[in-house]
């Protein structure tokens, strides 16, 4: 998920320069539910199509009819580009389950105009949790790896299981289903301890890797998604 559930980033590297992006014309644009209102700050760039950008935000509103977009300025990255905190949150009712999501993003934005024609995703994560409190769950992985380096995904549940079952998984998202907001079919496993432990690789090309977990727990589901960006120089992994 992404421009909080809408784009899917390309690696940090070369690309045209930004200018500086207006937070409350984008957040207009996402908010306006006219399908001709992302044309009014998106163009077609190299590898960026605001076409399916709509088909998302499109897709993502019949499964959250609510949703609302927050755009607020970032921190510029360390060679001066402005970046954007991007957030959306939103809700469903299946039956007596009410379905709460929430992604977060940091993106620096490129255009040679008045509208933005691509654009580096820096960090990257959503959170969907049903039944009737919130469970209270860290997803520990850092925003950049290192080609090849293993690394650790740990979800961790913060409050005593006071012997609740829990039940988990965990699963690398495929490109294809990044594209169309899928979700890997997820193996569950009773877990003995508070949450889910382990230790993964990074791929040895540069690029991206988007871990998906999924928590059953007596007080609700949990779903979650982390990308990961993965580098090939250490002056990378914080730009």
């Amino acid at each position: 998920m992404a421009l909080a559930c809408l784009l899917v980033g390309a690696p940090l590297g070369a690309a045209p320069s930004p200018v500086a992006p207006s937070p409350a014309a984008l957040e207009a644009a996402l908010n306006d539910p006219a399908p001709t209102s992302l044309a009014a700050v998106f163009e077609p760039g190299p590898g960026f199509a605001p076409a399916e950008l709509e088909a998302r935000r499109a897709a993502l509103r019949e499964r959250f009819p609510d949703l609302r977009w927050q755009v607020a300025p970032g921190t510029p990255l360390n060679d001066g580009r402005p970046t954007l905190e991007i957030s959306v949150s939103g809700s469903r009712q299946e039956g007596p389950t009410r379905y709460r999501m929430v992604a977060n993003e940091r993106v620096a934005l490129h255009s040679h105009g008045d509208r933005f024609n691509g654009q580096d995703v820096i960090r990257e994560s959503s959170l969907v949790r049903s039944g009737s409190k919130d469970l209270a769950v860290t997803l520990v992985l850092p925003d950049a790896v290192l080609t090849g380096q293993r690394y650790d995904l740990d979800v961790v549940v913060d409050e005593p299981l006071d012997g609740a079952v829990l039940a988990g998984a965990v699963a690398a998202v495929a490109p294809s289903q990044l594209l169309q907001s899928a979700m890997p079919e997820l193996q569950l496993e009773a877990l003995g301890g508070g949450g889910i432990f382990k230790t993964v690789q990074a791929p040895r090309d540069p690029g991206s890797q988007t871990w998906a977990v999924l928590l059953v727990h007596p007080d609700g589901i949990v779903t979650a998604t982390k990308r990961v960006r993965v580098v090939a120089d250490k002056a990378a992994l914080a730009p």
